[in-house]
C-alpha cells in the first residue's frame, strides 16, 4: 500500500503531520511526500519545511491520498497539476482523504460533488459552493472520501482510516502508543463552543469571509 501525502508551499504542518504520524504505522504501507518538485516544502509559518521526496508524476496511482490545508490553498485552487493530479490519481485509490481546508481542492478537482465532506468550520461555506455537502462533524466518510475538520483533527482521521484499513486493534494500538487521550485546557475548539466574540472576529478576518 502506498500513501501519498501532498504538499503544496503554505501548507498547515498538523494538518499532514498529524495523519502521517498515525498512517505510517500502517502494516506493510510507504508513506511518501509528495509535490510538484521534489525539494523542501514550507508550511504556512515559513519556519518548517517538509521534504517531498517525489513528485506528484511519479506518484500516479498511491492508494490513498491526503490532502493537507493552509493558507496556501487558496493558491491552489487553479493549479491545473495538482487538481489534474488529484482527479487522475483518485481513479485509482482506495481512500482520497484530506484534513482541513484540503477538502476544498478536492471540491475543487470535482470530486465531492454531491457528498458529505468536512473542512475547517471558517471555510464550510466555501465548501458548498463548489457542490458539496458540508457538515460540521469532525471526520466524514461518504464512500471512499474521508474528509476532516480543521486542522487537529486529521489525527482523528487517520485512526477512522487506520482502523478501516488495518483493523480496529491496529488503530487502537496506534492510539495508545502516541498517548492519544486529548484533554485539552479550555473548551473552546469548536465555533458552537468558543466565545461568540472569538468567533467573530476570526470570522471576520477569515481569507473565506464574504462580509
Amino acid at each position: 500500500m502506498q500513501i501519498a501525502i501532498v504538499l503544496f508551499d503554505r501548507f498547515t504542518a498538523l494538518d499532514a503531520v498529524g495523519p502521517y504520524e498515525i498512517l505510517s504505522r500502517t502494516p506493510g504501507a510507504e508513506t511518501v511526500f509528495v509535490a510538484e518538485r521534489t525539494g523542501p516544502v514550507h508550511d504556512d509559518t515559513g519556519s518548517l519545511a517538509l521534504v517531498a521526496e517525489k513528485t506528484l508524476a511519479e506518484v500516479p496511482s498511491p492508494d490513498v491520498v491526503i490532502v493537507p490545508g493552509g493558507p496556501g490553498q487558496s493558491d491552489q485552487m487553479d493549479n491545473d497539476a495538482l487538481l489534474g493530479w488529484l482527479r487522475s490519481a483518485d481513479a485509482a485509490t482506495a481512500w482520497t482523504t484530506s484534513v482541513c481546508t484540503g477538502s476544498l481542492l478536492l471540491a475543487a478537482a470535482g470530486l465531492l460533488t454531491g457528498r458529505r465532506a468536512a473542512s475547517h468550520w471558517l471555510a464550510l461555506e466555501t465548501l458548498e459552493e463548489f457542490g458539496a455537502e458540508p457538515t460540521g462533524e469532525r471526520v466524514v466518510l461518504d464512500g471512499k472520501y474521508v474528509t476532516a475538520a480543521g486542522v487537529s483533527s486529521g489525527i482523528d482521521m487517520g485512526l477512522t482510516l487506520l482502523g478501516r484499513i488495518a483493523g480496529d486493534d491496529v488503530a487502537r494500538s496506534v492510539q495508545l502508543l502516541t498517548e492519544y487521550d486529548p484533554q485539552p485546557p479550555y473548551d473552546s475548539g469548536s465555533p458552537e463552543k468558543a466565545p461568540a466574540a472569538l468567533v467573530e472576529e476570526w470570522r471576520a478576518r477569515s481569507r473565506h469571509s464574504t462580509r
